[in-house]
């Protein structure tokens, strides 16, 4: 595999191994029907269908590599925000320029129920291998792809995959550790904590290092003061608002994301507060809009395109029959300090 080439590693059926007949056997259908199904072609019905997946999951079925499959990869997102997307994008870009393959783009949550899923429609295209970016990602979905002999790497900002998928994703307990210090260093002692959701391993490391790091500075986080959302706008300013509304509020805010940091800016204004001069608000992944935020956000900045170029390199490995090096990668994190935290204001 060297610049301006593609080299695919191709693999033929191996004596004893199951054949498409023998699956069709086993799940009662035609071999016809179990080849429409490792292409994803349409035409099968749904019980049809997970009969014939189970049958090839049960039984370890890998389909051999007959055909040449198509020069491109495949990033697959599950409503991620654009500019995340575009920059996860841009670095698996980089790394496949350099091979002569195209990189394309599918949204698995906007899809609509009466067609085929995500899935299915990578098996028609063939990519070379997909990177997948969502935390919806099942083990299903990965044995699918894998039966048909498409690899795939999980690219997880939401957190590690609960599936052994090889992977790509960032340092959220460092992440979580330096904004809890960055305030301390500042002054604060009564810090509030708005997490994504409790399912997300991300969120559950970003709180967990926030929690830790207060303790062992001997300013212990107040249970009372830890709210728990979606990484959405809405949800920021409904815990804010609550967070704002106690006796005792506390003096600055970490929030799981930036979109939830933007709606701790709106709670702050409609409760007449001044960012940072009242509040101080930290988020997490330092997304454009960041930037834009009056005044700008101090927050966690993920190198999303430094992650779709590693999820690529271990993609394209991958898909030549190499073993990469490492099947998990976490890149470092980094605090932007930028307007919207300073020193507790003294009553």
């Amino acid at each position: 595999m060297t610049g301006g080439t593609w080299a695919v590693h191709r693999r033929g059926r191996r004596r004893g191994e199951l054949t498409v007949a023998m699956i069709a056997g086993l799940a009662g259908v035609s071999p016809a029907t179990v080849s429409k199904v490792l292409n994803g072609h349409a035409g099968v019905a749904v019980n049809t269908r997970q009969r014939v997946e189970a049958m090839l999951r049960e039984h370890g079925y890998r389909r051999p590599q007959v055909t040449e499959p198509a020069a491109a990869i495949e990033v697959v997102s599950y409503g991620l925000e654009g500019d995340l997307t575009i920059e996860i994008v841009a670095g698996a870009e980089r790394v496949a320029r350099q091979h002569d393959v195209a990189v394309g783009f599918t949204n698995a949550l906007n899809q609509a129920p009466v067609t085929r899923s995500w899935a299915e429609q990578l098996l028609a295209r063939r990519p070379l291998g997909a990177i997948v970016v969502h935390s919806h990602f099942t083990p299903e979905q990965h044995e699918q792809l894998a039966v048909s002999g498409i690899p795939v790497v999980a690219l997880d900002p939401m957190g590690e995959p609960a599936h052994p998928t090889p992977s790509v994703g960032a340092t959220n307990w460092s992440g979580g550790v330096t904004v809890a210090r960055h305030l301390l260093e500042l002054g604060h002692r009564r810090i509030g904590v708005i997490s994504g959701p409790s399912d997300f391993m991300c969120a559950r490391a970003r709180l967990d290092a926030c929690r830790a790091a207060l303790d062992t500075a001997g300013a212990p986080l107040d249970e009372k003061l830890v709210r728990s959302g979606r990484f959405q706008t809405n949800d920021g300013l409904r815990l804010a608002a609550e967070l704002i509304d106690l006796t005792d509020r506390p003096s600055a805010i970490v929030c799981g994301n930036d979109l939830q940091a933007l709606g701790v800016y709106e709670a702050a204004r409609q409760a007449g507060l001044r960012i940072p001069q009242d509040l101080s608000v930290v988020g997490f992944d330092d997304i454009n809009l960041a930037r834009c935020f009056p005044p700008p956000l101090t927050t966690v900045r993920q190198p999303f395109a430094d992650m779709g170029e590693a999820a690529a390199h271990m993609l394209l490995s991958l898909a030549a029959a190499k073993i990469p090096l490492q099947t998990r990668v976490e890149l470092a994190t980094a605090l932007v300090v930028r307007q919207s935290t300073a020193p507790p204001h003294r009553f």
